[in-house]
């Protein structure tokens, strides 16, 4: 094999088997990172190998973001594999749209496992790598349901607040370190997992209330993400929640086009 060492940073991508993780991850690849792609779905890390044969600068790794040792296994061997780490992504998510009547103590207890717990596991043990070059950023995938209450959303939407609140705190704590802890907020996005979740009548209601009428393609918030990883370009920003949303929190009666 290769050697991975040496060439570009090095960054961490949970969730990359598909969504919002795989285009940040291809992203990242073509902006000459080295990238960890992580996700706990074996097949979709088979097809995105596929497509990248002989890659020194990919590494593709299942992992259950809730394992607290698989964790801090995988994050030393990937700071061992490529010398270093710059950045980690935590895209790893899973969402459900039910009336808090349906929403059952098990399903939300995972959502917050997943979520909350996963995001915090992965950014902790990171961080740990990143203490020793004095720098590095971590950035978190919240969502817009975690700053809004949308209907359907009542262990989705607390475990993405959750998420927001963990970036902030995270952010004052690691600052000292020169690590910086930043979150995106995206609104709906055109992902494997919203087109399953999303009703037809969903995407009417979200078309009425999106100034600019759209969903998000998933580059468009990869493209943020690489932004909040990048020193050159965000070395004095931490502790944020950018919503990349269309418009959505900050509207009020929406312009008709017409």
């Amino acid at each position: 094999m290769a050697s991975r060492e040496g060439g570009g940073p090095a960054v961490i991508v949970t969730g990359a088997g598909s969504g919002i993780g795989r285009a940040t991850a291809e992203l990242l690849l073509a902006r000459g990172w080295r990238v960890a792609l992580v996700d706990r779905d074996a097949k979709a890390l088979d097809e995105i190998a596929s497509q990248h044969p002989g890659n020194t600068r990919i590494l593709l790794r299942t992992l259950d973001v809730t394992d607290e040792p698989a964790v801090g296994t995988l994050v030393n061997e990937v700071a061992e594999t490529f010398g270093r780490l710059d950045g980690a992504v935590n895209s790893a998510g899973i969402a459900a749209d039910k009336h808090v009547f349906d929403t059952s103590a098990e399903l939300f207890r995972r959502m917050l496992d997943v979520n909350v717990v996963g995001t915090f596991l992965v950014g902790r043990e990171a961080a740990r790598h990143m203490l020793k070059a004095g720098r590095g950023a971590i950035v978190n995938v919240a969502s817009i349901s975690g700053l809004r209450g949308s209907k359907g959303r009542s262990a989705y939407g607390a475990s993405k607040g959750a998420v927001i609140n963990l970036t902030q705190v995270m952010a004052n704590d690691l600052a000292p370190h020169g690590i910086r802890v930043n979150a995106v907020a995206p609104g709906p996005v055109e992902t494997p997992m919203v087109k399953n979740l999303h009703t037809a009548a969903d995407r009417a209601l979200y078309g009425r209330h999106i100034p600019m009428k759209r969903y998000a393609e998933p580059r468009e918030i990869a493209s943020v993400i690489h932004f909040l990883l990048d020193e050159s370009q965000s070395s004095y920003v931490t502790g944020e929640i950018v919503a990349v949303d269309g418009g959505y929190r900050g509207a009020g009666i929406i312009t008709d086009p017409t």
